[in-house]
């Protein structure tokens, strides 16, 4: 089961609050546990141009602002900006992770300092902190029904309000939301 670019999608019986309605772009997966980052849950604490000052990095008139997650209940306090990538592929420090789908992960402060000067990749979100899985533990998941799987796309992905991606990604998977039960069972 390979899930790396791919869209992990909470069911209503999820037995974590943290992970309620949760949308995660799974960045990478092998037989060591995966990583993900959450894409529907704002970081209602911080901004982007309070991060940038509180790292004391300069803002530019021209600066961009890009929206701040709650990327899952893992390192809080680390930041990783997921992005489109015309970012990393001219880079060569190693400090880009590619995500199959179209997607790339950094977490070096050159990435910030590019926002704030008003430039950087064309579409980015700033996650605090990433949804974490030991090895065979998201594929237990997985198996006992807490998700469903699912393509990511740069729209669901970087765009709409956090309030409306879980019903989007169910119904891109053409799945009404009203139909979803928090029982589960097999056939």
């Amino acid at each position: 089961m390979e899930l790396a670019g791919k869209i992990l999608i909470a069911m209503p019986g999820m037995g974590d609050p943290r992970f309620e309605r949760s949308v995660i772009l799974v960045c990478a997966h092998t037989a060591e546990g995966a990583m993900g980052i959450i894409l529907n849950k704002p970081a209602r604490e911080m901004t982007f141009a309070g991060l940038l000052e509180h790292l004391k990095i300069p803002v530019a008139p021209e600066g961009r602002d890009i929206r701040v997650q709650i990327g899952g209940p893992v390192e809080r306090g680390r930041g990783f900006v997921l992005h489109s990538p015309d970012w990393g592929r001219n880079r060569s420090d190693g400090a880009t992770m590619v995500v199959p789908g179209g997607f790339e992960m950094t977490a070096t402060m050159d990435i910030l300092q590019a926002f704030a000067r008003g430039g950087g990749p064309e579409t980015a979100l700033l996650a605090l902190g990433y949804a974490g899985w030991g090895p065979g533990q998201l594929e237990a998941e997985i198996g006992r029904n807490d998700w469903l799987t699912g393509e990511a796309d740069a729209g669901l992905v970087f765009s709409g309000e956090d309030g409306e991606k879980w019903g989007r990604a169910l119904r891109g998977m053409g799945i009404d939301p009203l139909s979803l039960s928090a029982a589960s069972g097999r056939a």
